[in-house]
């Protein structure tokens, strides 16, 4: 590995004038040799050690990125298209503010704190957090801390989330409005005080404003895998008290049109289907899926600007976020 030294040794100048270049305090080095450095800095391939320079400014400029979403251990969250645009997007705000971005799945308070034993991050966002020994642990950090979609609030935290309640609302009511009333509920895991449960308690909402009953036997609650959401797909096909289905993530409706297809039902003249969060994949379905939509990149960046203005002590008189959603009308649903 290259060193300071043999850039030193190779331009004929001390570590001291390298290093000074280097970090940019080349004020009394002549252009020439600032540019005879740099250019062999270039040709022997010199990479800086960033955690020898963040003990000397007690900053790493690495941000942690904590997924506490453990539903499925045999995934990956970057397997979900919306977490891809949005931790896309994290990074590259990141990037463009001087910033690294690491990403790692904790389980576990005690993970979480090996991790911070390990590494000296800056800052931390996280998401799937809720009120628990987690969150205790989180709130006991003296880093800054951005919550991602959450439910639980901390004085010395920021919080970027969304209109999760009007989202499922929103999806039910237009399902309702186009003459549905046996509507299924798709999801993960509902926890309560979580995303999936407002979106749950928007769809409820929507129900009980229609006069239509509730049925707990429509709600159905799995993995978001290829295979666990085609398979609900072909289950649904079976029964013939369904005709619509409001799935709560665009990766789970797609999962759930491809059953219904392979079990021989047309989306949308047999069962009408509508998703959420209006990532590509919307349109790449066939039919187009009829999605709510949310802005992931925009969720990023915002995420992004309150973590810098906590490590630039600016002031944020205003915690929380919470982005609003509208519907994309598309060809998956069907009036009755």
């Amino acid at each position: 590995m290259t060193t300071i030294k043999d850039i030193a040794q190779a331009v004929g100048v001390s570590c001291t004038t390298v290093s000074n270049v280097i970090h940019g305090r080349a004020g009394r080095v002549s252009a020439e040799t600032i540019a005879h450095i740099n250019e062999t800095i270039e040709k022997l391939g010199y990479v800086p050690n960033m955690s020898a320079r963040s003990l000397v400014s007690s900053s790493s400029k690495v941000i942690g990125m904590i997924s506490h979403l453990t539903q499925n251990k045999n995934e990956s969250i970057v397997e979900d298209p919306f977490h891809s645009a949005f931790i896309g997007s994290i990074e590259k705000t990141l990037r463009e503010n001087g910033y690294y971005l690491m990403l790692r799945t904790v389980e576990t308070t005690a993970d979480l704190l090996t991790f911070l034993r390990n590494w000296n991050v800056d800052g931390l966002f996280c998401t799937g957090v809720f009120q628990d020994e987690f969150f205790d642990a989180l709130a006991g950090l003296s880093i800054p801390i951005v919550l991602i979609d959450s439910y639980v609030t901390h004085p010395n935290m920021c919080n970027v989330g969304l209109e999760d309640y009007n989202g499922g609302y929103t999806a039910t009511r237009y399902l309702i409005d186009k003459g549905h009333k046996e509507i299924a509920f798709a999801s993960p895991t509902i926890k309560k005080r979580g995303v999936v449960y407002e979106r749950f308690l928007g769809y409820q909402k929507a129900l009980t404003e229609a006069a239509i009953p509730f049925r707990p036997e429509l709600v159905f609650e799995q993995e978001l895998d290829v295979n666990t959401t085609v398979a609900l797909g072909m289950n649904l096909a079976k029964r013939n008290d369904i005709t619509a289905v409001f799935a709560t993530a665009d990766i789970l409706a797609a999962g759930i049109m491809s059953g219904l297809n392979q079990a021989g039902k047309r989306v949308p003249e047999d069962i009408s289907v509508i998703g959420f969060d209006d990532i590509n994949l919307c349109h790449l379905t066939s039919p187009r899926l009829t999605t709510i939509h949310q802005d992931a990149p925009l969720k990023g960046k915002l995420a992004v600007y309150f973590l810098i203005d906590q490590l630039e002590n600016k002031p944020i008189p205003n915690r929380e976020v919470i982005l609003p959603i509208h519907l994309v009308e598309r060809n998956s649903v069907k009036a009755r």
